[in-house]
């Protein structure tokens, strides 16, 4: 597909059409990088488990990580060491 460089303030830009986004999973902010000459944009792949640790720790000082539903437990909880 030919796409128009346009203007874009002090800057120049290429439109990629919504389908296009959709289909390589762009949405939010995207990785832009140039190799070998060809600019690259891809989506932002982050740790899906990025941060946990950080919250845990934060919901367990403000005693905020009781079981929302503590009648379901499975079996040998209690005996578990965190």
């Amino acid at each position: 597909m030919e796409v128009a460089i346009r203007k874009m303030g002090n800057s120049q830009g290429v439109l990629i059409p919504k389908p296009i986004l959709a289909q390589v999973g762009l949405e939010g902010s995207a990785d832009l990088q140039v190799r070998d000459g060809v600019i690259e944009i891809r989506p932002v792949r982050r740790n899906p488990r990025e941060g946990w640790a950080e919250d845990a720790r934060r919901l367990a000082e403000q005693s905020d990580d009781t079981l929302v539903w503590p009648e379901f437990a499975n079996e040998g909880d209690d005996k578990l060491v965190w």
